[in-house]
């Protein structure tokens, strides 16, 4: 009984492996996404995840009459071998397809690419909290609405670890 107990100790102190987050920013954004990430390593993360562009965020001036679907896809390198908590170095992509929804009818394809530095932390062994800065390169625009060029990247993700 003793050897059981031990090894269901020695278990449950394992970091966890998978996390389920959502980004709070991107939602008020208009751009909620939902991000599946799984450790591979002791310094490599990915998490990959549906996005989408539902509504006008607190940034868009006025009602832009188009919505974006896709897939984003982030690759996380941790400075210490302590993944799925500590800091690290991220790049992400997102590809999505886009389209009016008023007006003349026009679709295309869309996306972003990110380079940020942040910090994920694990509480309770469970509650996953993250954050990170860096720079965007933003070609998710189509007839004149939505975003171009290179903007500020943030990551603001909570979310729970198992």
């Amino acid at each position: 009984m003793l050897p059981i107990l031990l090894a269901a100790s020695v278990a449950l102190a394992e970091p966890p492996t998978w996390s389920l987050r959502v980004d709070p920013l991107t939602v008020a954004l208009g751009l909620p996404h939902l991000q599946v990430d799984r450790v591979l390593s002791e310094r490599w993360g990915l998490y990959v995840g549906p996005s989408a562009r539902l509504f006008d965020g607190i940034l868009t001036e006025g009602h832009e009459p188009f919505r974006g679907y896709g897939l984003e896809a982030g690759l996380r390198y941790f400075l210490q071998p302590s993944a799925p908590e500590g800091p690290w170095l991220m790049g992400r992509q997102v590809t999505a397809w886009l389209r009016t929804t008023e007006g003349p009818a026009a679709a295309e394809p869309g996306g972003y690419s990110s380079a940020l530095l942040g910090y994920t932390a694990v509480l309770s062994g469970w509650l996953v909290l993250s954050g990170g800065a860096g720079v965007n390169y933003l070609y998710y625009d189509i007839g004149g609405m939505g975003f171009s060029g290179l903007a500020p990247a943030a990551d603001t993700s909570i979310g729970v670890a198992f």
